[in-house]
């Protein structure tokens, strides 16, 4: 259990860290030319993992656990798969870069960290049997509270259409409810290799991406810039290590504990991106309500799971 929590730090350390990188590459590409070289890594990546595991099964004993453990995908998972890989990958990072590339790195941290728990938590009581009590309910209407705090920042007028940062407030509040979807699906997919499902849902995803900066017209600027030292490091960083790695993570932590727990670790992350980004001096569009709001969203989440934390002591 402690590997896991070691892990899950590691993940938190990774994934925060990720906003700072993505808001330096999108000054050389598009959002969109980002997510694709950031998949582009990361299927590079599992086809070196495959190409790895073929020289390992020249060993018997290797060959044998591989048997084993390669379970078939029903229809129904795969159309999971399908839907996640759209939600998690296309949908969520279109979401979440182009939100970065409008209003920063820390706001897009602050809302999918701290609403996406919410969410899950909401899910896992609708498609988990999760049973509603009154710390739950208390810490839900915290949490709205502290939720209009965070996205609003105690100005309504930003959530206005002709708001000058409308949009990105906008696609940055999309992000929590793709991830919640995102791990509600694949969470349902259960007695499967973590590493294999997520080798589909990269490859299904880059395929996606790629469709989208083809059709829009920034392939060419994708490709020209392919070889920037800078955003060869930004990718590897990005797909290796956030997606590949990152990812890996995530899913089988979510498989081992309760969702709950595995989203609480998610509260570190947009601190650690808002420390990053004013170590490096970053542009941000922030203020001290939008902080507020992410405690008062913290404390409600700790509400909700409080009689869960008692019944173990």
């Amino acid at each position: 259990m402690i590997i896991s929590y070691i892990l899950l730090f590691v993940m938190i350390f990774l994934w925060s860290f990720s906003f700072i990188i993505v808001d330096i590459a999108v000054n050389f590409i598009s959002p969109m030319s980002v997510a694709l070289y950031r998949f582009i890594v990361a299927s590079i990546s599992f086809l070196i993992i495959d190409f790895l595991k073929k020289i390992r099964r020249y060993n018997k004993n290797s060959e044998r656990n591989s048997n084993q453990n390669k379970k078939k995908y029903t229809k129904r998972e795969w159309i999971l798969i399908i839907f996640s890989s759209f939600t998690g990958i296309s949908l969520f990072f279109f979401s979440q870069y182009n939100a970065i590339n409008l209003i920063g790195p820390s706001l897009p941290a602050l809302f999918v960290c701290l609403l996406s728990p919410v969410l899950i938590i909401i899910f896992a009581l609708i498609f988990f049997d999760e049973k509603l009590n009154k710390y739950k309910i208390i810490g839900f209407i915290i949490a709205t509270i502290g939720g209009f705090l965070l996205v609003t920042g105690g100005d309504v007028t930003i959530l206005a259409p002709n708001s000058p940062n409308f949009l990105g407030y906008f696609l940055a509040l999309l992000t929590p409810l793709f991830w919640g979807i995102y791990s509600t699906m694949t969470k349902q997919i259960k007695n499967k290799s973590s590493l294999e499902m997520l080798k589909y849902l990269c490859y299904l995803g880059t395929l996606e991406l790629f469709l989208i900066v083809l059709f829009t017209g920034e392939l060419s600027g994708f490709l020209n810039n392919f070889l920037n030292l800078i955003l060869i490091l930004c990718a590897l960083y990005l797909g290796l290590g956030c997606y590949v790695i990152g990812y890996f993570i995530w899913q089988s932590s979510q498989r081992n504990m309760e969702s709950s727990k595995v989203a609480s670790f998610l509260y570190i992350e947009p601190f650690l991106t808002l420390f990053f980004s004013f170590l490096l001096q970053r542009d941000e569009i922030i203020v001290i309500w939008n902080i507020m709001g992410g405690i008062i969203i913290l404390i409600a989440v700790l509400i909700i799971n409080y009689e869960k934390t008692t019944k173990k002591i």
